[in-house]
């Protein structure tokens, strides 16, 4: 009981975090945060659907096809920890006064934030959605690893958003992939900040065995 509490406090901050990277710093510039973010960004252009609501049904419809795959564990934690992402997009949906306006000041610090998010929701065992679900499912269909298939969905959204808004818009959001896959891997190493030894979703980690001999 108090191993879920914890799990869920952590996924909850997790998703806040990503949250403010995505609403306070890349979509006031339409800097998708990934495939997810690059789709919801495109509704947003065309249909002028919030960006909150869009990010979720992207995210929602995307687990729900994927719950076979995931399991219900990874499925219910995996949606809570999107929805909560979205509520922080819409509560952080402001224009905020800044003295600077620019906006690769605005990706480094937003890409920076939205790794430490995500970083955390990956530590629960938890996914935060997008196109990282459907390329699950094909690398275990296909018998592949996900990298590649991920690269080409991401990659694939991210030219479709540059030929419709702008062309920049591929090369930052390419930069912002970079650097908070970055930020992903130092909060990984960062092990003594976190409490939980085991994640959410039943992954366990190997005790070196020999430290006890």
């Amino acid at each position: 009981m108090v191993h879920s509490f914890r799990s869920y406090f952590l996924i909850t901050c997790g998703g806040l975090i990503q949250g403010i990277g995505m609403a306070l710093f890349l979509f006031p510039h339409s800097i998708p945060s990934g495939g997810a973010g690059g789709l919801a960004v495109l509704l947003n252009y065309w249909i002028n659907i919030p960006l909150s609501f869009a990010l979720w049904l992207v995210n929602f419809s995307m687990l729900v096809a994927a719950i076979y795959w995931l399991g219900n564990a990874s499925a219910i934690g995996t949606m809570y920890g999107i929805t909560i992402t979205s509520l922080s997009v819409h509560l952080f949906s402001f224009d905020w006064y800044r003295p600077y306006n620019n906006v690769w000041v605005d990706l480094v610090i937003g890409s920076i934030i939205l790794g430490i998010g995500v970083g955390l929701l990956l530590r629960q065992g938890v996914s935060n959605g997008g196109m990282g679900v459907i390329a699950l499912i094909i690398a275990k269909v296909k018998e592949i690893a996900p990298g590649k298939p991920l690269f080409l969905l991401n990659g694939s959204i991210f030219i479709v958003t540059g030929s419709i808004i702008a062309w920049p818009i591929v090369v930052q959001a390419l930069i912002s992939q970079w650097l908070s896959t970055k930020m992903v891997d130092i909060v990984f190493r960062l092990k003594s900040i976190f409490i939980i030894e085991q994640p959410l979703l039943g992954f366990r980690k190997k005790k070196n065995n020999r430290l006890k001999k």
